[in-house]
């Protein structure tokens, strides 16, 4: 009886030793790879809301939120696709807030689809980062987000922060070393201060409002620490991360306090040694007055950004992953530096990746590369610059897959639940307008929320201008409102075809389309051009075979959406 007593203490033990993670956070940071974020998708939020301790501003959304933001319902494909094309890890943002109530409880249903994204990133043997995001940020006059740099507000909170960290590490404590947690996202002071706490202040600078973010920094990161690491399992060893104030990086010499967020952080305590993470965020500018600044400058510029991390973070014994990057050069039109400075763009790409990968700084590319439409393909909007980031963390010799997208006949340009609003549009790239011209039609499936001021309004993609459409053989310009059209009130749906001149068509195919307005939820919007590629399509003959309009074989049909089966096209049911 004593042996067997004692047998079953060592292998207890045994297992106990097997389940932790023994990698430390700086083999996981060089283990990561390239990195990428799931951007504007389980982040996505309405916003809506400043009273924290009202019920109505808790658990607005259902699973839905996914794609209010007007991204596609993320799928496995899209995850493998990255994978294929070099990338080693995914951030996957996760708002909260919108689906869970005031006590801190989150919504069943959309654990489960949170933790549905996380299997398709673990199962394709990526890493994954999850966190707490847009439940931190710049606040509004009718929206503030419910965790902010603030003593009182960590105090109001803290039960209610910690409970949520609770229930997502119990939800994924059996998971390994792939899985890792990042406490909060860009946390703000209650002036939303970027740079550091306080900026926005009268003089750009309150001591006591610093002082207070900076703590509540420090407490918030000890609270993420202990609550995780008490739900016990794996997560008593899982690596951890933890944001500076506002993700900031601390680069730059016009303010001396630029260096707080980065000063002011401590190293929370933990049990397990070696397993905390920090974070920053980069946007450089690599254009000045319209002008790209030189390649010495901007070698310069990252040097000294690594210099300053490495100096103030890594030298408190935890790695750095810049969980969000890119440039920040945007003009009027809403071009990028994709778009205008392609050659600059790519020459900071490979320095940065390569330099940053060099001193043990992990790197996720924030959005871009596949987007909106193209995610739910899946294929590249940007597969040069995919590749040109592959090639510049693997070698030139790296051969990924980025598959591109050619328009055929039917696009389902979005598919979701999106209520579009003044500045909250529907937005359809330009190259989605391939095939499309004054024979083609825009189908829009929509629910009417409201009698009164409901609208869909038709712009061109770069905003310069509102269009004419055409609605059962009549122009009419911007402002189709069912309403007045159909007679129609709130609660009603719809599928309406729109079509448009041969001018207007030739302008989306240089800068697309967007749908704003009011009282409407835009659930499917599909592009039928007159020409037609699926009549090519070579069908087998088993029965069993089906097709979607891209021309791709698939396993099962979806209710609404059209597929092409013995040569013939249908719509599942």
């Amino acid at each position: 009886m004593k042996s067997f007593f004692l047998l079953s203490l060592l292998t207890s033990s045994a297992l106990t030793i097997q389940a932790q993670i023994t990698e430390t956070a700086t083999d996981a940071v060089k283990n990561m790879g390239l990195g990428w974020n799931l951007g504007n998708t389980l982040d996505a939020n309405v916003g809506n809301g400043t009273d924290f301790e009202a019920a109505s501003y808790w658990g607005q959304q259902g699973v839905d939120s996914e794609t209010c933001w007007g991204q596609n319902t993320t799928t496995p494909e899209l995850i493998s696709m990255m994978k294929n094309a070099g990338f080693g890890s995914i951030r996957v943002p996760v708002t909260w807030y919108n689906h869970m109530d005031k006590d801190g409880n989150v919504d069943k249903a959309w654990m489960a689809r949170v933790h549905e994204v996380v299997d398709y990133v673990i199962d394709n043997g990526l890493y994954c980062v999850l966190n707490v995001h847009h439940d931190t940020g710049a606040g509004s006059s009718g929206f503030k987000h419910w965790i902010q740099a603030s003593e009182d507000n960590y105090t109001q909170n803290r039960a209610r922060f910690e409970k949520l960290w609770q229930q997502i590490a119990e939800e994924f404590k059996n998971y390994g070393k792939e899985l890792v947690f990042e406490g909060y996202n860009e946390m703000l002071d209650p002036l939303s201060s970027w740079c550091f706490a306080s900026y926005a202040a009268s003089g750009q600078y309150d001591a006591i409002v610093a002082t207070s973010a900076y703590n509540a920094i420090n407490s918030y990161a000890q609270s993420f620490v202990n609550a995780v690491r008490a739900t016990g399992g794996n997560n008593e060893s899982r690596n951890l991360i933890v944001n500076t104030y506002a993700a900031a990086n601390g680069f730059g010499s016009w303010n001396a306090h630029l260096l707080d967020p980065l000063t002011k952080l401590n190293m929370p305590d933990d049990k397990t040694a070696d397993h905390i993470i920090f974070e920053v965020h980069a946007y450089p500018e690599i254009v000045s007055n319209g002008n790209p600044i030189s390649t010495t400058l901007m070698k310069k510029n990252v040097d000294n950004m690594i210099a300053i991390v490495k100096d103030n973070l890594v030298s408190m014994g935890g790695p750095v992953i810049i969980g969000e990057w890119g440039t920040s050069n945007v003009d009027k039109s809403g071009a990028t530096d994709y778009d205008l400075h392609k050659t600059e763009l790519f020459q900071f790409v490979d320095y940065f990746i390569q330099q940053t990968k060099a001193e043990g700084i992990g790197t996720f590319y924030w959005m871009g590369l596949t987007d909106g439409f193209y995610r739910s393909v899946p294929a590249f909007n940007q597969a040069d610059l995919a590749e040109r980031m592959a090639k510049a963390y693997h070698g030139s010799s790296f051969e990924g897959e980025y598959p591109g997208f050619s328009a055929s006949e039917e696009v389902v340009a979005f598919e979701g639940s999106k209520r579009i609003g003044w500045g909250n549009p529907v937005t359809i790239n330009a190259s989605l307008f391939e095939n499309f011209d004054e024979n083609s039609t825009l189908t829009i499936s929509f629910t009417q929320d409201a009698d009164a001021e409901d609208d869909i309004q038709f712009f061109y993609g770069d905003w310069s201008d509102k269009l004419y459409f055409i609605y059962e053989g009549k122009s009419y310009f911007a402002d189709f409102q069912p309403s007045q059209f159909l007679g129609s009130n709130a609660g009603s749906s719809h599928v309406i075809p729109f079509s448009f001149s041969a001018e207007t068509c030739a302008n989306f195919k240089k800068v697309g389309m967007l749908m704003q307005g009011n009282g409407i939820t835009i659930k499917k919007v599909v592009l039928s051009s007159s020409t037609s590629g699926i009549e090519q399509l070579v069908v087998s003959e088993d029965n069993d075979v089906i097709y979607n309009t891209l021309g791709v074989r698939v396993k099962e049909m979806k209710s609404g959406n059209i597929y092409i089966k013995n040569g013939k096209k249908i719509i599942a049911q």
